[in-house]
């Protein structure tokens, strides 16, 4: 697989003291605001979630009203996402969304793509506020999700993950049918035990016949064994990355907020239109 490169041009972290024009007030919705009026770049285009295009533009303003600018605090900061900090306030990082918006717009339409060749992509989201938003979408989507824990060895060990999900599936169709009929009851009840802890970890792979084409990932810092595995056998890494990970390792960084379930559902809602989008052009 061709290496896919970052595209993203460095740009030194800005301080407030030097581009704000005017007193900035406490609230954060002003302040982030504020910082964007002072780049002139807000744009009032909103993106349809299903429109089938490559080309998406999006909605700065409602970026802002979701909290998609907030980083961490500066003290937690990875000195490599300097490049897509605009400012720091109170302490706090906050991202240059006009540039997180075209980064966004670069991820949309490489999922897009890999969706009109009939590609894969998983959707990796195991912290406690991505996992409702990582399986709604994915399910909206049709594509593969993970959510609860990712099994390591799950893209460098393929072959025996795979007997797992088919063992998974075949439980349950087995559960379904008359395949166990001659079974005990104590043997019918441990194979739903174990059906359940199998579609715990592979429910949202069914149907997943080799490994993903590419991941999309929120929060690479906690999911850095996804990333290590995906560098490792060359599948591409699309990734909400926050102001304390490392952006280094991810294909397409997608520098914005991955701790507040509005930021988390729209970056995903917008990965997952892609892919619908992509889907419906194939056809």
């Amino acid at each position: 697989m061709a290496e896919v490169k970052k595209t993203a041009k460095k740009a030194p972290v800005k301080k407030v003291a030097t581009k704000a024009k005017s007193a900035v007030k406490v609230a954060k919705k002003a302040v982030v605001a504020e910082a964007v009026a002072a780049e002139a770049v807000v744009e009032t285009t909103k993106v349809v979630p299903v429109a089938p295009t490559a080309n998406p533009e999006f909605n700065l303003q409602e970026m802002l009203e979701l909290g998609c600018h907030f980083g961490h605090k500066a003290s937690k900061w990875h000195p490599k996402m300097a490049e897509y900090i605009y400012a720091e306030k109170d302490g706090v990082h906050l991202f240059d969304l006009p540039h997180t918006a075209e980064l966004l717009s670069e991820a949309y339409s490489y999922v897009y793509n890999l969706a009109k060749e009939g590609k894969t992509i998983v959707l990796v989201g195991t912290k406690k506020q991505a996992r409702d938003v990582i399986k709604e979408a994915a399910i909206d989507a049709s594509c593969f999700y993970i959510n609860a824990r990712w099994m390591g060895g799950l893209l460098t060990n393929w072959s025996q993950v795979s007997k797992s999900i088919k063992h998974m599936e075949d439980i349950r169709e087995g559960l379904a049918t008359d395949k166990y009929k001659g079974y005990t009851k104590y043997e019918r009840v441990k194979l739903e035990k174990e059906q359940i802890k199998l579609e715990r970890f592979f429910g949202g792979l069914r149907g997943l016949k080799s490994k993903p084409d590419c991941i999309f990932i929120v929060d690479p810092k906690k999911e850095h064994i996804v990333v290590e595995e995906a560098n490792n056998v060359s599948v591409p890494v699309i990734a909400l990355t926050d102001s304390d990970s490392d952006p280094r390792p991810v294909q397409f960084v997608i520098p914005g907020n991955d701790d507040a379930v509005k930021s988390i559902k729209f970056f995903v809602d917008q990965i997952a239109a892609a892919y619908k989008a992509g889907r419906s052009a194939r056809k």
